[in-house]
């Protein structure tokens, strides 16, 4: 704790951490040298789009040959102690610039840290989830061989979803690899499993997905518009039942000559308008606009607003 705090007068540090946000500069430390002496995690963000994630594990709960499967040039790396591995997930170049532009970072330790409790019970899908990384980031050729597929990625944990999400892994892809599991699992008992594809072929199902998630979306997005237009139907057919009495209170708005009435008018207009369309004529609506307009005309914060409403055209 004396050496974290005499490279950080702010930090927060306690017998088992050490949280600070840097506005200028940055740490006056290597985190992955303090990695191989202090701690078991390390979360790091920063506003250019990048943020990583490590973990260290003791040398004997993963083997180096699978480690080295799931291995890529910078999304997923793996640093070598005397006693432990460091496993290091990254993302360099998000183009997500609004989330680095709110993110603080806070939350994601929390989300993350119990990936280490998976990886100690041999749950290798954090692994994988690090290939997936590379292969997002075309850091792995699309001729190559995908790792060996541990159980369970259409089924992720919490903090997996969370790695994920960390990471910027598009959910096309995701359901594309978790699909590819599935399909192997269902494979009848006798049978042999199918061999691991390329890259190729799982971006050529991630593609595939996103297709059908984008013709599902629409479909259920003109089903939505579609109860919401016969919602709003049902309400126009009641201010045509008294057309009148609409003007009426329109009148009665408008008299009051403030800009929350004049707001409540262009917005009750609009539904006039469509009212009329719906159970009688637009030309009916224009014909008795210009009589309300006869009588407010005059009123330039209300004209401006019908006209920006495309209702009124201004002489």
């Amino acid at each position: 704790m004396a050496e974290l705090r005499s490279r950080s007068p702010r930090a927060s540090i306690t017998p088992t951490s050490f949280v600070n946000q840097y506005e200028w500069g940055n740490l006056k430390g290597d985190p992955v040298d303090w990695m191989r002496r202090y701690f078991d995690a390390h979360v790091y963000l920063a506003n250019w789009c990048a943020c990583l994630l490590l973990l260290r594990v003791p040398r004997d709960a993963i083997d180096a040959r699978t480690l080295r499967a799931y291995a890529s040039d910078s999304a997923f790396t793996v640093e070598k102690t005397n006693t432990h591995w460091i496993l290091e997930w990254a993302l360099q170049e998000s183009e997500n610039y609004d989330r680095f532009g709110m993110e603080d970072g806070k939350g994601w330790m929390g989300r993350l840290t119990s990936l280490r409790d998976e990886l100690l019970r041999g749950d290798l899908r954090p692994l994988y989830l690090g290939w997936l990384a590379g292969v997002s980031a075309a850091e792995v050729d699309e001729d190559a061989v995908e790792p060996p597929r541990p159980p369970g990625l259409s089924r992720l944990t919490a903090a997996q979803q969370a790695l994920a999400e960390f990471l910027e892994i598009g959910p096309d892809l995701l359901t594309a690899a978790g699909l590819l599991v599935q399909q192997a699992s269902e494979q009848p008992i006798g049978k042999p499993i199918p061999p691991r594809r390329a890259v190729a072929e799982i971006q050529k199902m991630g593609r595939s997905v996103a297709a059908s998630r984008k013709k599902q979306e629409a479909a259920q997005y003109k089903k939505a518009e579609a109860e919401r237009q016969a919602k709003r139907d049902v309400y126009l057919r009641t201010l045509a039942a008294d057309f009148d009495r609409c003007w009426q209170a329109a009148d009665e708005r408008a008299e009051r000559g403030i800009a929350s009435a004049y707001d409540e008018v262009q917005l009750a207009l609009v539904d006039l308008a469509d009212a009329y369309t719906l159970c009688a004529s637009r030309a009916d609506f224009d014909l008795k606009l210009a009589g309300f307009m006869a009588r407010h005309g005059k009123r330039g914060a209300l004209a401006r607003r019908l006209s920006d409403a495309k209702l009124w055209k201004k002489s």
